[in-house]
């Protein structure tokens, strides 16, 4: 008779009591006794790989994924042979999360490699666990230490999926053989609007073969189909290794529920849905995120979020979906509930957190770019600027807002990085040449895609007087190219500890550097 879900707890806590208290002890590995079940081969697996992420001085989120009921446990060390480990016993896996979990890995010493395995026990506790599978991280140092990380965003886009002929999804391969620290991943981490089909035909008359899947053969609506989407990146080689060794901070854009959503939207006019209510598919697309990602657990699933690296860099990382208003013509005179954007409580936040900042440079990584015109249809606007160069209008009002606050409280050396609009980028914003010119000048770096159609370039909307100072495509260039046109980018932050200088990259799918400068901080 199979165990109940309470039955089976009990016994994982009375097989586990011990182990309860060890993450506050050193360890030495020992050899245990194999119980029937692994001596069968019947035991948890990590399908998924392992991940970690928010990584800061002295803790993580680890994360994987088991294939049943089974208990997490984590084992870490400061060297990769495990000689000392500590032992964390986490959460019990289950159908409610897909039988992934996570857990915040404590007291870890900073500026240091940490070396992590993550394996699952069943009913019969250590005696009854699966094989583990290994990870890495870097702590952020409290000293000055040189911090290196990448950014892009934007996988499996377009239809481009999953073809091993292609190299499959590549970059994050070249990110991973870069060794950052950390990659931030600017949104669009999947497209549950988008499936993957066997094949598509591309311009120059050969034809792209996906790897398929059931779960991602169409539009996701129900929460099984946007956990799919997470399965199906999960599928490539190249993610799991790179998850095993660069801790990811994610953030979410549109496509992690369905192209340019916002709260309240009504899918009238998609045949592809039969859910109609975007809050509902967003309810259960939130919930995937927060299941399939290292991302800090909160009791209302808050993405905006403070991650600090030590004194050289603190990330602000930004949620434009959530709070947004409807997508309009964004050209209200005055700020009122249709011209949201950030919305108020997350402004607020983050204008608090910014003049708090004691780090050097202040790394806003938000999902949308500030001074391109990107439009939805129907004569309406989708992100913050609304192709008008003058003064802020709409969406705009709640950005000078910002502006000027950091302008007045002298909040230096802000960074933005983002992706979204599918090729990269390098923009200054001029107070000298702009509409609105109450605002200190600044610099926001684009990157991407990951592994998706390349587009652009934009048209600038010159309303914070952004200047072009770099683009990876020329105007006129074919659209949705795809990842075989070694067009896919992403980009890398170098801060040294002994000047403050950040040094940004930007580097193509299979790893050559392609543009880059050095920003003296003020």
């Amino acid at each position: 008779m199979p165990l109940s879900r309470r039955r089976f707890t009990r016994q994982l806590l009375a097989a586990s009591a011990a182990a309860l208290t060890a993450p506050s002890l050193p360890l030495r590995a020992q050899a245990q006794t194999p119980s029937p079940a692994i001596l069968t081969g019947d035991r948890p697996t990590l399908p998924d790989g392992v991940a970690s992420g928010d990584v800061t001085s002295d803790s993580a989120i680890v994360w994987s994924r088991t294939d049943r009921p089974a208990r997490m446990v984590v084992e870490w060390s400061n060297s990769d042979r495990f000689t000392e480990v500590r032992r964390v016993v986490g959460p019990v896996a289950g159908p409610e999360t897909d039988f992934a979990t996570k857990l915040r890995l404590r007291g870890l010493p900073p500026g240091q490699r940490i070396f992590y395995r993550v394996a699952y026990e069943g009913p019969g506790g250590p005696g009854d666990a699966g094989p583990s599978t290994p990870g890495e991280l870097v702590t952020a140092d409290r000293d000055p230490r040189d911090v290196f990380f990448a950014w892009s965003g934007d996988t499996c886009g377009q239809g481009y999926g999953i073809d091993e002929r292609h190299g499959g999804l590549l970059t994050y391969d070249s990110i991973r053989r870069l060794r950052p620290d950390f990659f931030v991943h600017s949104g669009d981490l999947i497209y549950a609007d988008n499936p993957i089909l066997p094949e598509l035909k591309l311009a120059d008359g050969t034809v792209w073969r996906n790897r398929v899947t059931e779960g991602k053969s169409k539009v996701a609506e129900t929460l099984a189909e946007f956990r799919a989407n997470y399965r199906y990146n999960f599928l490539d080689a190249h993610v799991r290794a790179f998850q095993a060794t660069v801790p990811v901070f994610a953030q979410w854009d549109d496509h992690e529920v369905r192209n340019n959503w916002y709260p309240g939207q009504k899918l009238d006019e998609d045949d592809r849905y039969t859910v109609k209510d975007v809050d509902l598919l967003a309810t259960r697309a939130r919930q995937a995120f927060f299941e399939n990602n290292p991302v800090t657990p909160s009791r209302d699933s808050q993405i905006y979020r403070q991650v600090s690296r030590g004194p050289l860099c603190d990330l602000f990382f930004l949620d434009l979906r959530s709070y947004r208003a409807a997508n309009s013509t964004n050209r209200q005179a005055q700020s009122g509930p249709d011209t949201r954007f950030l919305g108020e409580r997350q402004l607020g936040w983050f204008e608090s957190a910014l003049r708090r900042s004691k780090a050097r440079w202040k790394v806003v990584c938000s999902d949308m770019p500030l001074g391109l015109a990107i439009g939805d249809s129907g004569g309406r606007w989708e992100a913050s600027s609304n192709g008008d160069d003058g003064p802020p209008l709409g969406r705009e009002l709640e950005i000078a807002r910002l502006l000027r606050s950091l302008r007045d409280h002298r909040v230096q050396n802000v960074l933005w990085l983002t992706a979204d609009v599918h090729y990269a980028a390098a923009h200054y914003y001029d107070p000298a040449v702009a509409a609105f010119t109450e605002f200190l000048p600044f610099w926001e770096f684009v990157s991407g895609p990951l592994h998706a159609g390349s587009f652009g370039p934009a048209a600038f909307d010159r309303t914070f007087g952004p200047n072009a100072f770099w683009r990876s495509r020329p105007t006129g260039a074919p659209q949705n190219a795809p990842p075989s046109a070694n067009e896919q980018f992403f980009g890398t932050v170098r801060i040294q500890a002994r000047t403050g200088v950040a040094s940004i990259d930007q580097y193509n799918r299979i790893g050559q550097k392609v543009w880059g400068i050095e920003l003296p901080p003020a």
